[in-house]
């Protein structure tokens, strides 16, 4: 978003000034009261809607919402009108063709508006800002909204990655950008087939509630919980029914789709993907802006997923700072030795015991759970 500063009241016109000066006539020119032409009315509303009266800004930005649209189409064309302003009234066309368009159409647009806007269009919308390609590659945080955006069209998402890769454009703001590049050599989707698709599965994925609740204390073992004593044994790793099962629904569709559902979908999807034998499958849905700290636990304690998705969550230093992490990570066989031995030593001493009594890890963590073991015990066995 760009930043909304005040107007410079010298270039509004001689009407606009008197509608903003002192007294009763602020608040009618912020309820539309006021006689103006299109033209000074959005320049006032814009100026009232930053008011520090907090009243009269609300009264501005709910006039703004209300004009009609034939008007905001006709005065938000205008190539002279100031970005600001633009930016300002992008938030409140949406679902309004005529003035969406106008907005997207100007020249004088900010791209960090057109983003915006990019993230909150119908498929119309995003195949209309997608059409101009100069502006794309210029700003590419407008292909990665568009990309996030559910209601994008896959067909007009493959054209603009393609885009960027033939123009050695890399999109900020898609932390798996890598694998979603990489999607394109291994065939493009199927267009409207797969937009159904889509919609498809993130309807019947439901929402992440079994995550929510009652089930952090099944895939969240020695998360920061109070020092009990319990006796000393291994337990076994708790797997959830069917949890490491493909699904043969999911795996059908094709690698982009994957790639994507991965990044925009829910935890349940996320799961799905994760266990995808495709790596860029994989590595998108761990490096997916959605994923909470309960799936990283339960990911990093999981010994059938790929050595690149562990080795990642070992490597992030927002998620290993999390005991419960820790503790899975260490755990897993397919965690780099040289991580997990960086975090063996941030363990409880219980947790210490059980990775010195464990036949699941490699006997090097053993031998350095033991050293560890003797180290804290002064050298006592």
């Amino acid at each position: 978003m760009i930043s909304r500063t005040p107007l410079d009241p010298s270039r509004l016109s001689a009407a606009a000034r008197r509608a903003l000066g002192p007294g009763p006539g602020r608040l009618m020119a912020a309820r539309g009261l006021v006689p103006l032409s299109s033209a000074d009315q959005v320049a006032v509303l814009y100026q009232l809607a930053l008011d520090s009266d907090a009243a009269l800004a609300q009264a501005a930005q709910a006039t703004a919402a209300a004009l009609p649209e034939r008007l905001l189409a006709g005065t938000l064309a205008d190539p002279g009108i100031d970005p600001r302003v633009l930016d300002l009234f992008a938030g409140l066309v949406v679902g309004r063709p005529a003035a969406f368009d106008a907005i997207v159409l100007n020249p004088a647009v900010a791209d960090e508006t057109i983003a915006l806007l990019a993230a909150r269009a119908d498929a119309r919308g995003i195949d209309l800002i997608a059409q101009n390609e100069q502006r794309v590659l210029r700003h590419p945080e407008i292909i990665a909204a568009m990309y996030m955006n559910r209601r994008a069209r896959m067909s007009t998402i493959d054209r603009v990655v393609e885009l960027a890769v033939r123009n050695d454009v890399r999109v900020p703001g898609l932390a798996a950008w890598d694998e979603v590049a990489r999607a394109l050599s291994l065939g493009p989707s199927a267009g409207d087939r797969d937009d159904a698709l889509i919609q498809s599965v993130l309807e019947s994925a439901g929402d992440d509630g079994a995550l929510a609740g009652g089930d952090a204390e099944q895939i969240l073992p020695e998360v920061e919980r109070p020092e009990v004593e319990r006796p000393e044994v291994e337990r076994p790793e708790v797997e959830r029914p069917g949890e490491d099962r493909e699904d043969p629904a999911f795996e059908k569709l094709s690698v982009p789709v994957k790639i994507r559902l991965a990044s925009i979908g829910n935890a349940a999807i996320r799961a799905k993907a994760i266990r995808s034998p495709i790596k860029i499958v994989a590595m998108t849905a761990i490096k997916a802006p959605g994923v909470r700290d309960l799936e990283v636990v339960h990911y990093a304690g999981n010994r059938n997923l790929s050595e690149d998705v562990i080795r990642h969550i070992a490597s992030k230093r927002e998620w290993t700072k999390l005991y419960g992490v820790r503790v899975a990570l260490c755990r897993n066989p397919k965690t780099p030795l040289v991580e997990a031995t960086r975090m063996l030593g941030l363990l409880r001493e219980r947790d210490i015991q059980l990775l010195a009594k464990s036949k699941g890890v490699t006997s090097a963590l053993v031998a350095q759970a033991r050293r560890l073991l003797l180290q804290r015990r002064g050298g006592k066995p």
